[in-house]
């Protein structure tokens, strides 16, 4: 990828050289550049914490302070912070997160809507949601998550919530940053940034890498890490800020690139206690490489009356081969998750997987899961504001979106010899998986906000007409000629409802509730249904001399659930969908934060936040399902990997100089199959407790050196059963780096 690296350093010498071209701005730009920034605020949802505090549902915003605290590049630890939010882990490093908003199905992140800079990001989030593509959380400015009714604006997906990644803004000045740090397993990251703003353009450009050599330990040797790179450019054209009618236009482009050893196969319960950080020898040729590119055009036309119109064209493509081991033949194809959940059973395959003794040829079956994606769209919204001091508002949105999955898979035989894998069949490409899953969608929202003095309430309608298709060309047919062609294609026209209110008792006291439909798109089997529920939350925001917080209840009511049949939760890896019925989750949100010296002159702060989630879970009805997750499901059975009780707690040192900061996190045990009463080890994630520690000092106004320690106490701990086997949570990990900026 030389020539991209050659182009954004050409962008980066031609924006330090443009700047000194340019007639030094007058200090009255300043304000100018400040009230430009308030109107291209498009990309956000919520935009700051204070707008938390006045929503009509539940909502957490994560701002560039909250991420710098700890530098994490692993977004399964940011947002451990937001109460509401359950995850499971995969490889330890954040590649490829389980996200579960309010129980919302975890697998793959697939069950809540995920976007960067307001617009959808999974690589075709109608039409195969499983986001094996995640926006690097290092380079982001900014997280918000969105839950309850606050969430409808901004589906597909409306049951659990909402996520939106906000990346670096054009700055109102002409300034950088870089910052570079390094860590044990030859961990590295490297970031570079640069912008400016003048009266009529502004521009911005970044560089991220992080890496690592991997915490595993692959047996016969072998590199079990990663290595991604992003590139990004901003580039805005615009009319005065004090212009009658103002206009800009702000285009958007950016690439990222992946290398990354991982893997489906995890280890057995018995060689897990002995060594939970060995890969076995059959999964040395695993190995994921993906390409990502995101273009937008945002147009943005506000007018004297407080009217403001923000359209975007977007296209986001995604391409990625993950090649790893799938299977072990030797009598007969059992998948490594059989193996693995019983090695006594399949004991020659077991020993297979360790490569000890030389196996038969075609004995491993490694599956290239070759796919691209594109996903493509118009959004449009306007805001119309009247009444005294905006009393009432109106929101109308309007968006169409394409997108698509494109599946050509194979699956080539090795054999181990003297240790090594050795290829002894090439298979013919598009011979294991051979189709195109496609959408097309049109949805709108409304959303009307009126304040009574104290009261505000919300109601909102969305609608979405989707068209879902695949195309199976059939495992025989490689050039796709037809002869074996398959369709099948599922219409779904739905009107999504929904209100909030925001009751003031006084400044220091609020109530809020909801009530919302929530919807999941189904698959593209005609007649399938999609997933419903009706959501419902109550909850309190209070200030109470130095402690502030938010209190939450929530319950939802699902008329169907849907499950997918994903490999990476042990399915089949059809992606096809099924109904699961009735379920309810009920839970609460807890989210406390106290200053200790809230009340002291002296010039050191020492805040302590505390969140806690609850989350019950109960299927109202009994169903089969092959995917392994759910197995036979018996009412009054859990949702499985979701943990019941979690929380974070954090305590921060903070002064001009310096910052210090302790994170710990619990994670109670949880199923990794739907049952209920006492869980069974072998289904069974034991509950875990890991500390986090992060430190920075200001040298001066443009250097800090600062570092992490992630896991600090080094507790062993499993994270997950699935795709194949237990799998380990990182251990200790050292990082430490110099920042610079100007």
């Amino acid at each position: 990828m030389k020539k991209k690296h050659l182009i954004f350093i050409g962008l980066l010498i031609t924006g330090i050289n443009t700047q000194g071209q340019v007639t030094p701005t007058k200090q009255q730009d300043s304000t100018d550049r400040e009230e430009l920034q308030e109107i291209l605020l498009s990309n956000a949802v919520l935009g700051s914490k204070f707008e938390v505090k006045n929503k009509t549902g539940s909502a957490y915003y994560l701002s560039s302070k909250d991420l710098q605290k700890f530098s994490y590049t692993d977004v399964n630890k940011v947002l451990r912070a937001v109460p509401g939010v359950s995850i499971y882990e995969e490889d330890g490093l954040g590649l490829r997160p389980n996200i579960s908003l309010r129980g919302s199905s975890p697998e793959r992140s697939a069950r809540i809507t995920l976007m960067e800079d307001g617009v959808l990001i999974a690589p075709a989030p109608y039409s195969a949601s499983s986001a094996y593509y995640f926006p690097t959380i290092g380079r982001m400015q900014a997280v918000e998550v969105l839950k309850g009714s606050s969430q409808i604006q901004y589906g597909p997906y409306t049951t659990g919530g909402a996520i939106n990644m906000i990346s670096k803004k054009i700055p109102t000045d002409f300034s950088g940053a870089a910052r570079f740090s390094i860590g044990n397993y030859n961990s590295r990251t490297t970031e570079a940034t640069v912008g400016d703003s003048y009266k009529n353009f502004g521009w911005n450009t970044e560089y991220y890498n992080y890496n690592s050599d991997g915490f595993k330990s692959l047996d016969g040797g072998g590199n079990t890490g990663f290595d991604k790179s992003d590139y990004l450019g901003k580039f805005r054209w615009n009319t005065s800020a004090d212009a009658k009618i103002f206009q800009a236009i702000t285009a958007k482009i950016q690439f990222s690139e992946e290398t990354s050893n991982e893997t489906y196969l995890g280890l057995t319960d018995a060689d897990f206690a002995e060594d939970p950080f060995r890969r076995y020898a059959a999964s040395q040729k695993d190995q994921m490489n993906a390409e990502h590119s995101q273009y937008q055009l945002n147009h943005i036309l506000k007018l004297p009356s407080g009217f403001k119109l923000s359209t975007t064209f977007y296209r986001n493509n995604f391409k990625r081969n993950w090649y790893k081991l799938d299977d072990v033949t030797l009598t007969e194809d059992i998948s490594i998750s059989k193996i693995l959940s019983n090695p006594q059973e399949y004991l020659a395959e077991y020993n297979a997987l360790q490569g000890d003794n030389d196996t038969p040829e075609d004995a491993l079956g490694v599956k290239a899961n070759n796919r691209k994606y594109y996903s493509q769209g118009i959004q449009t919204v306007g805001k119309f504001f009247w009444g005294t001091q905006n009393v009432q508002s109106l929101e109308l949105g309007l968006r169409f979106h394409q997108d698509e999955e494109d599946r050509f898979q194979w699956e080539d035989r090795f054999a181990i010899q003297n240790g090594e894998m050795k290829r002894t069949t090439v298979a013919i490409k598009g011979s294991n998986a051979n189709r195109v899953a496609s959408a097309d969608a049109l949805a709108a929202h409304a959303l009307y906000k009126i304040t009574f003095d104290k009261l505000t309430l919300t109601p909102g309608l969305r609608y979405e007409h989707i068209k879902l298709r695949r195309e199976d060309f059939g495992k025989e047919d490689a050039n796709r000629t037809g002869i074996d062609l398959a369709t099948r294609e599922n219409t779904v026209d739905v009107w999504i409802p929904g209100i909030g209110a925001n009751y003031r008792i006084s400044q220091n006291l609020s109530f809020f509730g909801g009530i919302h439909k929530g919807f999941a798109p189904p698959g593209s089997s005609d007649g399938q249904k999609p997933e419903e529920s009706v959501n419902y939350e109550l909850g309190s925001r209070f200030l109470i001399g130095g402690l502030n917080g938010e209190i939450v209840g929530f319950y939802n009511d699902y008329s169907n659930l849907l499950g997918s049949d994903l490999a990476a939760s042990g399915g089949t890896g059809t992606l096809d969908q099924f109904n699961a019925g009735k379920v309810i989750v009920n839970g609460l949100e807890v989210l406390l934060n106290y200053d200790i010296l809230y009340n002291s002159s002296a010039s050191i702060n020492l805040p302590l936040t505390f969140a806690y989630t609850y989350t019950n879970s109960e299927f109202q009805t009994s169903f089969e399902s092959s995917d392994a997750i759910y197995g036979n499901v018996t009412k009054g059975d859990e949702i499985p990997y979701i943990a019941k009780n979690q929380f974070t707690v954090t305590a921060s040192l903070t002064h001009k100089k310096f910052d210090l900061s302790l994170s710990g996190r619990y994670t109670a045990a949880f199923r990794t199959q739907a049952g209920t009463g006492t869980i069974p080890t072998e289904f069974k994630v034991p509950s875990s407790f890991v500390v986090d520690f992060g430190a920075r000092y200001y040298i001066n106004k443009q250097i800090s050196v600062f570092g992490n320690i992630i896991n600090l106490l080094d507790n062993t701990y499993a994270v997950s059963r699935v795709p194949a086997g237990l799998r380990p949570g990182m251990p200790f990990n050292i990082n430490t780096g110099i920042a610079y900026r100007f």
